[in-house]
């Protein structure tokens, strides 16, 4: 089994409208997390960086380290899709500051109910 499966991804566009569309989110100096209710009973996850983040090998480099901390952290993640949006200037961070401005982040999420 994949360290990564596909069944905790997201993976088609009306999955991340639907995300978006829900209306949650948690905005670091680096990140957006935009997330939303989903009827399965574990965490997906998207990720989107885009050029302004960096060149390739960086816009990479980044969703390596994110899906990295979802698989080593994956109880910080609530039951819910997440999409998480790297803004301009995240490309310079190393692992340990990804880290941690995500797990604060995501500590925060982990309080809110979805009634």
């Amino acid at each position: 089994m994949p360290s990564f499966p596909k069944t905790v991804r997201l993976r088609k566009r009306y999955e991340y409208t639907t995300v978006s569309s829900s209306g949650y989110k948690r905005i670091t100096p680096h990140f957006i997390i935009v997330y939303g209710r989903n009827d399965l009973v574990h965490p997906r996850i998207g990720i989107t960086v885009s050029k302004r983040v960096g060149n390739a090998v960086c816009r990479n480099r980044l969703k390596r380290y994110i899906r990295e901390l979802f698989r080593n952290c994956r109880e910080l993640f609530i039951k819910a899709d997440f999409n998480i949006i790297a803004r301009s200037g995240a490309g310079h961070l190393e692992y340990a500051a990804v880290c941690q401005e995500l797990a604060n982040a995501l500590g925060r999420i982990g309080q809110h109910n979805f009634n």
